[in-house]
């Protein structure tokens, strides 16, 4: 099944919200590692390099270039330094550099292991520095970000939260700020402008680059059953007091009643629905074993065609979900993957050219590593 990247949730079918979670604020903002770490690169936490996410099916390309394996790490002393590095005399503290590794350890949902301390710990400073270079050529560069620009992404992260409580929490959770927030937030945007200038505008992928790509990866695009389903949800947070999920479950009882009478699923998801796939009509298209959470698909794949279900309960609310069809296993056909493999061959040259553009600011700068 074709996939994107939502803000919100991670991957998603083409047409709706998908009911994978995570932070938001993760997916926005900059922290210390901005557009690698934190902005949405698609990466387990635990690799310290940053990588473009493959479209669904599609592993790393067989025919990508070998790499000679890199040396064991140099090993990060149990007392940081303060500061931990230098860039262009601009340093890098050890609470900053902190904060990034709590930051991974947040989003792995475990402490970084003692094994690969050394590895991931390097790798998150390389991944500061680099970030560091890159804000610092935006402004050499004259690059400029508006208020407006800034007001616009902010407001994008904040109304993926439920509440203002919600967003205030993540904001400590993360050891942020609304003010640091913006800033970081500043800082990407100038980022992201300097790499379209000097990356994405010069990046290309041929016309005959997808298919090649295709043909020698056929056993990368097969898919499991699918079926498609529409839902109808009605938020609700894990830690709703008592008057919210009385208040939640009158609503979608209501709600059930009206479908059980021969009310249009399509019109009461538009009206009622409280995420992204209410103006299809709650449509969320088709989607294999694993792209939903658990208890979501166990009742999508239970259900018969056209049947509606009882109330669904998930850490994102309360479901109805209808099933509008089925697809039996297959090798997806290229011009339904065309535009996806189109994008992640995009992406892993933008990868390689953002990363021999830093290597270049490396070179014409100074960077200390102080440990």
């Amino acid at each position: 099944m074709l996939t994107t990247t939502s803000p919100l949730h991670g991957p998603v079918t083409a047409s709706s919200v998908s009911l994978q979670e995570e932070a938001p604020l993760s997916r926005h903002a900059s922290s210390a590692l901005a557009v690698f770490l934190l902005l949405g690169c698609g990466q387990a936490p635990a690799e310290p390099a940053p990588a473009a996410p493959a479209p669904t099916g599609v592993a790393a390309p067989a025919e990508a270039a070998a790499q000679t394996p890199p040396g064991p790490p140099k090993p990060v002393p149990a007392d940081l330094p303060d500061p931990v590095a230098r860039v262009n005399g601009d340093v890098i503290g050890r609470a900053e550099f902190e904060r990034a590794i709590h930051t991974v350890e947040a989003r792995a949902g475990a402490p970084v292991p003692p094994d690969r301390r050394d590895e991931i710990l390097r790798g998150v400073l390389e991944q500061i520095v680099a970030v560091r270079l890159l804000a610092q050529a935006s402004q050499a560069e004259h690059i400029v970000v508006t208020d407006a620009d800034v007001e616009a992404r902010f407001g994008q992260i904040r109304q993926q939260f439920p509440t203002e409580d919600a967003f205030t929490q993540t904001l400590g959770a993360q050891q942020m700020t609304v003010a640091k927030l913006k800033g970081d937030i500043r800082n990407d945007l100038a980022v992201s402008q300097l790499l379209e200038q000097q990356v994405g505008a010069k990046t290309k992928v041929g016309p005959t680059e997808p298919q090649e790509f295709y043909d020698r990866n056929l056993d990368r695009f097969q898919e499991g059953e699918a079926v498609r389903a529409s839902h109808i949800l009605i938020r609700l947070a894990p830690d709703a007091d008592a008057a919210a999920k009385q208040k939640a479950r009158a609503e979608v009882e209501s709600v059930l009643k009206q479908l059980r009478a021969g009310g249009d699923f399509a019109a009461l998801a538009k009206e009622h629905s409280q995420d992204g796939s209410a103006a299809q009509g709650g449509d969320l298209d088709f989607f294999t074993r694993g792209q939903m959470v658990p208890a979501f698909e166990k009742v999508a794949f239970g259900l018969r065609d056209n049947e509606i279900s009882d109330i669904v309960e998930t850490q994102f609310g309360l479901h109805i979900i209808k099933v509008t069809g089925r697809r039996a296993a297959r090798t997806l056909p290229f011009p339904e993957v065309e535009g996806q493999i189109k994008d992640f061959l995009m992406a892993q040259k933008r990868e390689e050219a953002t990363t021999a553009y830093v290597a270049t600011l490396k070179t014409k700068g100074k960077v200390e590593i102080l440990f």
